[in-house]
């Protein structure tokens, strides 16, 4: 047996408490939701185009003196019809308006409008969910009431009550919301019914713990992902409908510009001096892709399935 040289040696006494450390690295939910969304390429692409946008339909209007009604240089030919140059950048139009004002005005009024739908019918159909969901008595009532409005298309719904309530921002967004609310509600209660009798709800419940503490401390959280979807997907659609509704004349006022007022506007122009068309389009196009893809890919990071 050799002989071992105790002098290279340190002994130490024995930590008994040494054995409950957890020697990994921390987990934080978010940092691992932001690493995982910024960790793709189209996200960050995304995100620069919808902050450009964003930043020209809500800060350029802010000083620029445009009045979509303005008719005054209508006899003015030589501002009339101009196409793409360097002092009018997206053209003029008819009345010698310029378009790009005109574009930037319209695309505010569009998201403000998507923005404000979506956090209604968001924050309503979150909590009815919720509720209906975990009590049996609110589901024998919303269950029916689903079955009616599901079997009658959305934008059918929307196009009679604007006709009822008439052209106006806030009318169009009381339109969006009187039963934009229901299909979410209905999927978050099908979420809620996946989680409510998992073990530690049943649990919780056993103990005591508040219905209302079980739903927004067991039950919210695995629902993130759910909701980043689905505002995901609500954000570019209500743009959309605005646009199809003004397009019929029946959205906002002919005196509001949004992106789908330009596009009826210009409808005529498909064919000749097609810019004043064609360029409306495209903004609404770019403005809602960045919101979905954004959206999906914050969606898919919110998922802890995904996270490694």
């Amino acid at each position: 047996m050799t002989n071992i040289d105790k002098s290279k040696f340190e002994f130490v006494e024995l930590d008994s408490s040494a054995s409950e450390v957890i020697d990994t690295p921390t987990y934080s939910y978010w940092k691992s939701v932001f690493r995982q969304f910024f960790s793709k390429k189209s996200t960050i692409v995304m995100l620069i185009l919808l902050i450009a946008i964003l930043l020209m339909s809500f800060i350029y209007p802010m000083f620029s003196n445009f009045d979509f009604n303005d008719v005054s240089d209508i006899n003015d030919f030589s501002k009339r019809y101009v196409w793409p140059n360097s002092q009018y950048w997206f053209g003029t139009d008819k009345n010698g308006q310029s378009l790009f004002d005109g574009v930037w005005y319209g695309a505010r009024n569009s998201i403000l409008i998507s923005v404000i739908a979506t956090i209604i019918n968001m924050v309503i159909g979150l909590v009815v969910g919720l509720l209906w969901g975990i009590s049996k008595a609110v589901d024998k009532i919303m269950i029916e009431i689903y079955n009616v409005i599901s079997n009658l298309p959305f934008i059918l719904i929307v196009m009679i009550l604007t006709y009822s309530l008439g052209s106006g921002f806030w009318n169009l967004i009381l339109a969006f919301c009187i039963t934009g609310w229901v299909g979410i509600a209905y999927s978050i209660r099908v979420q809620v019914m996946r989680y409510r009798d998992l073990e530690y709800n049943l649990a919780s419940r056993t103990l005591g713990t508040p219905t209302i503490k079980i739903a927004t401390k067991n039950l919210l959280p695995q629902l993130v992902s759910v909701i980043v979807t689905m505002v995901s997907q609500m954000l570019p659609s209500y743009i959309s409908y605005e646009a199809f509704l003004s397009a019929f004349g029946i959205g906002l006022p002919v005196t509001e510009p949004s992106l789908g007022r330009l596009i009826s506007n210009y409808s005529s122009n498909l064919t000749t001096n097609a810019y004043l068309f064609w360029i409306p389009l495209a903004t609404l196009i770019l403005v809602s892709l960045p919101l979905y893809i954004v959206g999906q890919n914050l969606a898919d990071a919110s998922d802890p399935r995904t996270h490694r």
